[in-house]
């Protein structure tokens, strides 16, 4: 297992050192931060540890720390201390699932004690998540990326291969599609979990700064670099480096970064001295980089040294049948995300979200769970794109026919009894339509069949 870690977070630099050290003082391994930009850097799925953070700070405040490590997993412990004893500020933490909330000034004493309860929380969450993998239950991949198609399958056995090893990845995939989703996964479940997961957007760097942002510079190399200062490169060693979209790197500094692939080093601004890199690079695109190769856009030696292992991650529209389960997934999400109670989803609601097309795939269909649970759309099935009005009669009426039993089959959970009672039909005219529309393989698991042959 490895080392469990405190997260501390507080931009009074004295206030953040002398905790620190009265935490180390209890047998408690403390990282410090003045600000959040790279806390979350170091949490996801794999972390062993607590986060301890200021409400109150200059960018990102504590509040919003605690909803973008929620996203990445909603059980790592955030504590969150204030000074301002804002009692409503309290309980809104606490309902948007903050682990527990200190008021300033607070003895070290009691801080430690709150920190080893939610260390041993963690421990336990992580070891039923490994028991649960063992025992062949879901596990960290397959709740980041549900879903019962062939193509998603195939998509985490993939991701488990290749995430073990150390091999430089290529994500393919429409926008929205889970592209990120996977780059964290492949981090997760590797060697390197517990180190930096660093997320670079290509597209939206500086053209000015790009090199210096990547590379880091010394003092002196340029007007304005009045200090030495590690890039993100160098920040990240020993861990994972995302280049998101890499399509979108100029190409003057591809050549750049082709050497930094093959030889694992890089040499800051204003310097000739080399630094040995330890990272592992995944890179998305949601372009066909061979087109942009054969447009001279990319350069070929650098796609075939990315390339080295690639996963195409499956558009919404090639694995519709998970959309009613992952809809409903969503909206799990959701409701915890923004402390609101689980709620029942209408089966019609769900027959029409699996009936719309969805050309922002998953990111889109979080926003309808997202707007859903916030009361700002009601019926989100009803609205936005739908299937193309074209084609025979009998095959519109099929495919609703299909859409309204797998919504039917994913509201209720995957118990067919209800089921064909909702539908006014018989049992074993379910089982016929079921097996027409291959429902049987795609939309239950084993554990529903066996629910299923206790309803008879």
């Amino acid at each position: 297992m490895s080392e469990q870690r405190v997260l501390l977070v507080d931009d009074e630099e004295e206030l953040r050192r002398s905790t620190a050290q009265a935490l180390e003082l209890f047998g408690l391994a403390v990282l410090t931060f003045s600000n959040a930009d790279h806390v979350l850097e170091l949490t996801g799925f794999g972390f062993d540890g607590v986060v301890v953070s200021d409400i109150r700070m200059p960018g990102t405040d504590g509040m919003t720390l605690l909803q973008k490590i929620r996203e990445l997993d909603a059980e790592i412990p955030v504590i969150l201390v204030t000074g301002h004893g804002d009692v409503q500020l309290a309980v809104k933490a606490m309902r948007e699932g903050a682990y527990d909330f200190l008021e300033k000034p607070f003895t070290p004493q009691h801080l430690a004690g709150i920190i080893r309860r939610a260390l041993d929380r963690r421990s336990l969450v992580l070891e039923n998540r490994r028991l649960r993998a063992v025992a062949g239950k879901r596990d960290d991949v397959e709740a980041r990326l549900p879903g019962r198609t062939q193509v998603m399958v195939d998509l985490r056995y993939r991701i488990r291969a290749i995430g073990a090893t150390d091999a430089d990845t290529l994500i393919i995939g429409e926008t929205g599609a889970g592209k990120e989703v996977v780059a964290r996964g492949l981090h997760d479940i590797s060697s390197r979990a517990n180190r930096p997961f660093i997320a670079i957007n290509c597209a939206a760097l500086p053209e000015n700064l790009i090199e210096s942002e990547l590379f880091g510079h010394e003092a002196g190399a340029f007007p304005g670099a009045l200090r030495p200062r590690y890039g993100k490169f160098e920040h990240g060693r020993g861990g994972t480096i995302l280049l998101d979209e890499i399509g979108s790197m100029p190409v003057d500094l591809q050549a750049k970064f082709l050497r930094v692939l093959q030889e694992r080093v890089i040499t800051r601004l204003g310097s000739n001295e080399t630094v040995p890199l330890d990272v592992r690079f995944i890179a998305t695109s949601k372009v066909d980089l061979e087109a942009e190769v054969a447009a001279g856009r990319f350069r070929a030696d650098l796609l075939y040294r990315l390339n080295v292992a690639t996963i195409h991650v499956p558009s919404l529209a090639q694995r519709r049948s998970d959309i009613p389960l992952l809809f409903l997934q969503l909206v799990r999400e959701a409701a915890a995300r923004y402390g609101r109670d689980d709620m029942e989803v209408p089966a019609e609601v769900i027959s029409a979200i699996a009936q719309r097309d969805w050309p922002g795939n998953v990111r889109e269909l979080r926003n309808a769970a997202d707007r859903l649970v916030l009361g700002l759309d009601p019926k989100p099935g009803e609205t936005g794109s739908t299937k193309d009005g074209a084609g025979r009669l009998a095959d519109k009426v099929a495919a609703f026919e299909r859409n309204l039993i797998a919504g039917e089959i994913a509201a209720h959970g995957g118990a067919l009894r209800p089921v064909y009672e909702s539908l006014g039909i018989s049992r074993k005219t379910l089982y016929e339509k079921m097996q027409k529309y291959g429902l049987d393989k795609k939309l239950l698991g084993p554990e529903h069949m066996l629910q299923d042959d206790r309803d008879g």
